[in-house]
């Protein structure tokens, strides 16, 4: 591998290429292509699999193509073949390495230069020159302070966000708008870029507007050239100009123009600081300047002034100076290495800007007073200082009259030009005013065609991708300028901007709260690709910030937040709406996943609360078109309200005859019917296997069944025992495994059997043992009349007609926790059932009866159920008709062992050949149980002829109970009736309740 074939002809030996690891900046091109070829060598497997190289990754950068490497199809391959290095490409669309090494490489700044510097000048503005005098004044010192701290606070906490977005990957030139919309996608990414950049341009027509009226006011020209407005738009438009062939040049023409800038800001501050030490003229002690002496005490407390003297209102004057933190991210296309440029240089700069302000604040509120006349004949002479008011009488001088009628034009509230009266030189201050708004508005003016050229690039928004061409060895977006330099003209033009400046301040709180906000929800996402070298900041930390530069947005000014979130909230639309073809792999992609991962798992995490219980269904239909009943009535409820599951239990044997495309069949008929229900097979021995199966495996999470609905098994006389006990089985394990539990019993129309295999349910068809009889219902020749023309697929369910009027007849002999109530509460909301009217039938005696009908009433109402009536059975407890009990009897009889009255054979052998038998003993045992049974049946028969539903509570079976006197029991409980039975019992744990909490 030391030698390859070039397709110039010749072999030529490899260079043999070592990369230092000292700073002295990266390989030559000549150097780098001869590594690639030293890199394209096999790996130890294969001679067509390749060692990893950088290369190969370069398609997940922007706008650049990904060096091939062998697919695994090829890898996969059985023979070896030889592969020449030249069919692989040898060249990179876009890529540094394709110009020729003739060419000068484009200017790359460092963090000093490129970051600290260019944030330190735009954090430097006309405020801190103008009006932190003034805020001292009125604030105080302590006050000033915190204002300070509250903003450095605020943007420290940005700038560790942006620095974690910076250093996870590689970051190219877009700025702000680039970490947002890479971090939370095109529909935010898109909106705050616009803002952001005509923010930008707004903040350089700002800049440039404060530095003309400081032409105007400081140098103090005695004749208008024009006139006070005009005079200001003339300048603007000719800084502005020149500002813009500053930029033009070239990023390294300007970079020059800020290091000038920089090194005048930094003699104006050593000019201030030196004249704070000198002792003070007669002049300066006139303007109120008596340098280090007891002024420092007086000044530390505020001294509220006019009607924007508060607290709120100064933090609003001050916090525009610190929009400058992103002035080095801007630029991050033009950084040497932004990740490790853009945190240690935002940090850096914030840190010695915050030392400049607090130095500032602090000096100048200990040499000057509040209020001087700076009239000359207002010092005292001797030591009278009667009448005199004000500080500066205990150095001297008598501001009374101008204290007292309120009209000093001197002193720290009343001056902006305190700073460079302080100073040994005044002009070098009013050159610095001069750097700090000339550097800001040029740092703003280079940061907007940035952003927005990056913007255009993405095409999210329609016309503007004729911005979006670069010029030069730097992709200088001139049109970009261009554009940048006309809307800066155009304010310029207007001269009125306190509008507009409230408006830039709330865009550039926008902008840091979704960078924070940015940074929060990568972080909180959990997304792998989150993977920032910078590990000093916390999600936490960055929420507080998303949360606080909102709030400081509506403090500020509301209605200017209002318009910005107005218009965020147009362009989010449009984005939106549009859905451009973009992926960036954002934080929104992940946390889509995340949410519907963490819904699911949260619900897992958390306790079940009564008040969210709802009734999660596994319904035991078989193929579910094979007992529409049982899925109509269970559908009647859970629709649109809680889960659903027909589990179908396929026998072994039946295995091998279904057809392969049952289950999409079925799914197709579910969705005819409009039923919202999964459907799930199951492949078993027996009911019970596959039920048990099925009750701990069906759902995800809190996403399970709780409710396990069978049909009534009205052949179990006819049935094998072992069939018997694989039923009665299946209720034990329900109650086991802490379901709630509910049978369906049809009686007239489209019975619900036990039939759980694929052939065709005779249970459909009409009862004769009904039919014969002399009280047929209208629900039963509907059904007839249904069954016998309707379409045989989607047969009609009495479940499918409207109530009308009717009864949902509720007995709630036991308290199972309220399902036996809630049920029939849900099926009241819907269409078929509304009409309907509840009859709640409890347990009483005669005594107490109204007042046990009372309680029942009052616990309805706070269950906020709407029921309609409440009776009390006063005869439950009294003995059964004769008939109807030796009805009962007659129909066990088949099943009872009689082993007392055998004689002359084993009782032993009796009852271990006919297990499933009833022993004489727990016939006897289980008698009163059985008579109550009968009892209740003859009630709810008398009742509840004419209900178009009943709901009866299921009584629980008892470990010691055969599964046959079981079954009796349930026979006898439901038998006689014409409309659907349901046996419902809970798991014993409330499902209703009348806290709100």
């Amino acid at each position: 591998m030391g030698q390859f074939t070039s397709k110039r002809g010749g072999l030529g030996t490899l260079h043999r290429v070592r990369f230092s690891t000292n700073e002295e900046g990266p390989p030559s091109a000549l150097e780098r292509r001869g590594s690639r070829a030293e890199l394209r060598r096999s790996s130890l497997y294969s001679t067509l699999d390749l060692v990893p190289q950088l290369e190969h990754y370069a398609g997940t950068l922007p706008r650049k193509q990904a060096r091939s490497r062998p697919s695994l199809e090829a890898l996969r391959r059985a023979f070896e073949k030889a592969v020449s290095v030249n069919s692989l490409p040898t060249t990179d669309n876009g890529n540094e390495e394709s110009q020729g090494p003739q060419e000068k490489a484009p200017t790359r700044f460092g963090w000093i230069i490129g970051v600290m510097v260019r944030c330190m000048l735009n954090i430097w503005g006309v405020i801190l020159f103008l009006r932190l005098s003034l805020i001292t004044s009125q604030a105080g010192i302590l006050l000033t302070w915190l204002i300070i701290l509250m903003s450095v606070i605020v943007t420290s906490v940005t700038a560790l966000s942006i620095s974690a977005i910076a250093t996870n990957g590689r970051v190219v030139s877009g700025g702000a708008y680039f970490m947002i919309s890479r971090s939370l996608g095109p529909e935010i990414g898109g909106p705050i870029g616009m803002v952001f950049s005509f923010a930008n341009a707004l903040a350089c027509a700002l800049n440039t507007v404060g530095f003309a009226e400081v032409v105007r006011d400081l140098m103090m020209f005695n004749v208008y050239m024009v006139d006070e407005i005009n005079d200001v738009r003339i300048v603007g438009v000719i800084t502005v100009t020149v500002l813009l062939l500053i930029s033009l040049a070239g990023m390294e023409w300007e970079s020059k123009t800020q290091i000038l800038f920089f090194l005048v800001l930094l003699i104006s501050f050593s000019n201030y600081i030196v004249g704070t030490f000198i002792p003070p003229t007669t002049e300066k002690q006139a303007v109120g300047i008596f340098g280090y002496r007891d002024i420092f005490v007086e000044n530390l407390t505020p001294d509220w002034r006019g009607p924007d003297g508060s607290f709120f209102q100064m933090f609003a004057i001050f916090f525009p100076s610190a929009i400058g933190i992103l002035s080095g991210a801007n630029i991050s296309g033009d950084l040497k290495d932004p990740a490790t440029a853009i945190p240690k240089g935002t940090l850096m700069a914030i840190f010695w800007t915050t030392i400049s302000y607090l130095v500032i604040s602090v000096t100048v509120g200990a040499c000057v007073v509040r209020d001087a006349s700076g009239n000359l004949t207002n010092i005292l002479t001797g030591n009278i200082t009667d009448g005199c008011v004000g500080l500066a009488c205990k150095m001297g001088w008598n501001f009374t009259e101008c204290i007292q009628s309120k009209n000093c034009t001197y002193g720290l509230a009343n001056s902006s030009k305190v700073l460079g009266q302080v100073s040994g030189l005044s002009y070098l201050i009013t050159a610095g005013v001069f750097a700090a708004s000339l550097s800001s508005a040029l740092g703003f003016l280079v940061s907007a065609p940035k952003v927005f050229q990056c913007l255009c690039r993405d095409k999210i928004y329609p016309y503007i991708g004729f911005f979006a061409k670069g010029y030069g060895k730097n992709d200088e977006p001139l049109r970009a300028y261009l554009l940048c330099y006309v809307i800066a003209v155009a304010f310029i033009l207007i001269a009125e901007l306190n509008t507009i400046a409230a408006l830039i301040s709330n865009f550039f709180l926008c902008s840091y709260s979704l960078i924070n906000f940015s940074c929060f929800h990568a972080s909180i996402t959990n997304s792998p690709g989150w993977r920032p070298s910078f590990h000093y900041y916390s999600k936490w930390t960055a929420l507080f910030g998303a949360v606080i530069s909102v709030v400081l947005m509506f403090l500020f000014t509301w209605w200017a937040a209002l318009i910005t979130f107005c218009v965020i909230f147009f362009l989010f639309g449009y984005v939106n709406y549009n859905k451009p073809k973009v992926n960036w792999g954002s934080s929104v992609q992940a946390g889509t996943y995340n949410m519907a991962l963490s819904y699911s798992v949260s619900l897992s995490g958390v306790e079940d609360h009564v008040k969210n219980f709802r009734p999660q269904c596994l319904v035991l239909t078989g193929p579910p078109n094979q007992r529409p009943a049982l899925v109509d009535f269970v559908g009647s409820f859970t629709k649109h309200i809680s889960l659903m599951v027909c589990g179908d239990i396929i026998m072994e044997q039946d295995r091998q005859t279904r057809p392969q495309d049952t289950t999409d069949g079925l799914v197709k008929w579910m969705n005819r019917r409009k039923v919202r229900s999964f459907y799930t097979p199951f492949t078993a021995d027996s009911l019970r296997a596959g039920a048990r199966h099925l009750l701990q495996a069906s759902g995800l999470g809190k996403l399970k069944p709780n409710t396990l609905v069978l049909g009534f098994k009205a052949n179990w006389r006819d049935s094998s025992p072992e069939s018997i006990e694989d039923y009665t089985n299946t209720i034990y394990d329900t109650f086991d495994s802490n379901y709630c539990l509910c049978i369906l019993r049809m009686m007239d129309g489209l019975d619900i059997t036990d039939q759980f295999d694929f052939e065709v349910n005779q249970g459909f068809e009409p009862d004769e043992s009904v039919e014969n009889d002399n009280q047929q219902s209208p629900e039963r020749e509907s059904a007839d009349d249904i069954s016998d023309k309707g379409d045989s697929d989607q047969i009609k369910t009495v479940f499918q007609n409207d109530q009308g009027k009717k009864t949902i007849d509720v007995y709630w002999i036991a308290d199972d926790g309220g399902l036996t109530l809630l049920v029939p509460y849900l099926l009241t909301r819907r269409k078929r059932w509304h009409r309907s009217k509840v009859r709640v039938f409890i347990v009483g005696d005669e005594q107490n009866m109204e007042e046990g009908r009372n309680e029942m009433i009052a616990l309805l109402k706070r269950f906020r159920l709407d029921f309609n009536d409440v009776i009390v059975m006063t005869d439950s407890e009294r003995r059964p008709l004769a008939k109807n009990l030796s009805r009962f009897v007659d129909s066990v009889a088949p099943f009872r062992l009689y082993d007392e009255q055998q004689e002359g054979v084993s009782v032993q052998e009796l009852r271990q050949s006919t297990p499933w038998k009833i022993s004489d003993k727990e016939f006897e045992a289980f008698k009163l149980k059985s008579e109550r049974k009968v009892r209740l049946n003859e009630i709810i028969r008398k009742n509840s002829q004419h209900a178009s539903l009943v709901l009866v509570s299921l009584p629980v079976p008892h470990s010691d109970c055969p599964s046959v006197l079981y079954m009796a029991w349930l026979d006898t409980l439901t038998c006689g009736l014409h409309c659907p039975v349901v046996l419902i019992r809970g798991n014993q744990q409330n499902v209703l309740t009348y806290y709100c909490q």
